[in-house]
């Protein structure tokens, strides 16, 4: 009873700021019940005066480092929030104060259970400090006896616990909403409110954001233009990460990137096609790719850290994403509309013809204009905005995805505001295309339907096997005649079944790898 009173209290003041912040103004009223209505009218009466844009913002700002994270997790999620407060939310700042450097230096002495001294040559006060965590630039010592820079991101103390007592709150204020209007269940409240919970936990073990890194790393690793940096398994837990220092100018600092002889143009084509490869070829891509988190260094190559927030793409989605790239740059409308069929996302007895037409709206107007002209990440937004007449499902990846590129365009285009997205996507796409739904592909899925075939095959001893020790068991207990042969029967028709159907399985892979 009292911890509900303290939620409720708490709920209060989240609901309160929220108000007073003018956060309640990104909420549409017109679907809710006359209880709720008066209560957001009741709300946006305590609005402070003369508040500018930002409103979200400053809300979750005012309500502290949880609700930043909740922001920053919402602006990946138009989806759930709408794409007004998604682009709201898309400039929360994660900027806090650093917490003492003698406190950084208990929760890596704790981490290693070693003086700081004996882990590294020299360890800086902090040089970044954000909601969960702060940077420090260190020097460790080689065995060979050279030192080397690394950067060790050490979390914040107590932020797991503050992060969920919030998340409790937050539990509370999405079952409130859902007791207090059921058709609010469309906005999936307490379901956000789990899944945010599973991505900043998992953003909060370092040794988790460290497999990321390295997994990124090396799909990365034979293209030329683009880097991550490693990181230091010895010295990272899950308090501590602690990785490759990277000297290097932010893809912010424009004028600086250009004193330095590098190339913008080059740079912002180098953004777009990095992205596309980590999505369509690795399906495993940097979900947070912003300016502060993109270096060019020396060499000029595009290096990129904080690997907290990743995506994933399935080889089905990969394929997806492809071949609607590839028919918006050759107007193939038709073909943008089968491959969403084939992937099973619009259901069956809508007509694909009419869904062609419906793209062919989106298509067609960016063919009238200049090159440069035409945002990438806008025609996926609208083709899923097209897609939900058609009924198709909101696939979170997706929305991750076409999330992530809106930004990764940004960034080109505040490198090289004449950059044609299109033709620096093209080599990518047609790459992956041809490398996977030509004959190399082909070949590649014939041998998985193989490998399925050979399992299979393998099973059917097991199979027999198994009817053999039944019968055993049956002629030990010697049941009557009767009751035998009907046991037998069934075993005989289970087993029969199951073989017919793991072959069907086979050949139907066959079908699929050869078709």
């Amino acid at each position: 009873m009292l911890g509900a009173l303290v939620h409720l209290l708490r709920g209060v003041r989240v609901g309160f700021v929220l108000a007073r912040e003018g956060g309640l103004a990104v909420v549409d009223g017109e679907g809710l019940p006359p209880h709720l209505r008066l209560a957001l009218r009741l709300g946006r009466m305590l609005e402070r005066r003369g508040l500018g844009p930002g409103s979200l913002q400053r809300a979750l700002t005012r309500l502290g480092p949880s609700y930043v994270k909740v922001g920053q997790f919402l602006a990946t999620r138009p989806d759930i929030v709408g794409m007004d407060a998604a682009r709201d939310l898309e400039q929360l700042q994660d900027r806090v104060p650093p917490f003492p450097q003698d406190v950084a230096e208990r929760v890596v002495v704790a981490a290693f259970g070693k003086p700081i001294r004996e882990l590294f040559v020299s360890f800086s006060v902090p040089i970044a400090a954000a909601s969960i965590a702060q940077v420090h630039k260190a020097h460790v010592l080689d065995a060979d006896g050279t030192q080397r820079a690394v950067a060790v991101k050490i979390m914040r103390p107590g932020v797991r616990e503050g992060f969920q007592r919030d998340l409790d709150v937050m539990r509370f204020i999405a079952r409130v909403v859902h007791a207090l209007s059921p058709k609010a269940e469309r906005l999936r409240p307490r379901e956000v409110v789990e899944i945010l919970a599973r991505s900043v936990m998992m953003e909060m073990d370092f040794r988790l954001e460290a497999a990321a890194m390295s997994e990124l790393a090396d799909n990365t690793k034979g293209d030329p233009d683009f880097r991550v940096p490693r990181p230091d398994w010895e010295l990272t837990g899950r308090d501590v990460l602690t990785s490759e220092w990277i000297e290097g100018i932010r893809l912010n600092d424009r004028a600086a990137i250009v004193a330095a002889g590098h190339d913008p143009a080059a740079l912002g084509r180098t953004v777009i096609q990095s992205f596309l490869r980590q999505a369509i070829r690795d399906g495993f891509f940097h979900a947070d790719m912003h300016p502060g988190n993109l270096f060019v260094d020396p060499d000029g190559v595009l290096v990129a850290v904080d690997f907290g927030i990743m995506g994933r793409l399935g080889q089905r989605e990969r394929r997806f994403l492809a071949e609607i790239l590839l028919g918006f740059i050759l107007r193939d409308y038709r073909r943008v509309a089968q491959v969403h069929f084939e992937a099973g996302y619009v259901p069956s007895h809508h007509s694909v013809d009419d869904f062609a037409q419906a793209i062919r709206a989106i298509g067609e107007p960016i063919h009238q204009r200049k090159a440069d002209e035409i945002s990438m990440a806008k025609v996926l937004t609208l083709l899923f905005d097209i897609t939900a007449l058609f009924d198709m499902r909101t696939r979170t990846e997706l929305v991750m995805l076409q999330k992530t590129m809106v930004v990764v365009e940004g960034v080109a285009r505040s490198l090289d505001p004449k950059l044609d997205m299109w033709t620096g996507a093209e080599p990518v796409v047609r790459s992956w295309v041809a490398r996977n739904l030509g004959p190399i592909g082909k070949a590649e899925g014939a041998g998985r339907a193989v490998l399925t075939l050979a399992d299979v095959v393998a099973d059917i001893p097991d199979i027999a096997q198994r009817l053999r020790r039944v019968l055993v068991r049956l002629d030990e207990g010697a049941p009557d005649e009767a009751q035998a042969a009907r046991i037998a029967r069934k075993e005989r028709r289970r087993a029969t079944w199951s073989t017919v159907a793991l072959w069907a399985i086979a050949v139907g892979a066959l079908v699929m790898a050869f078709g």
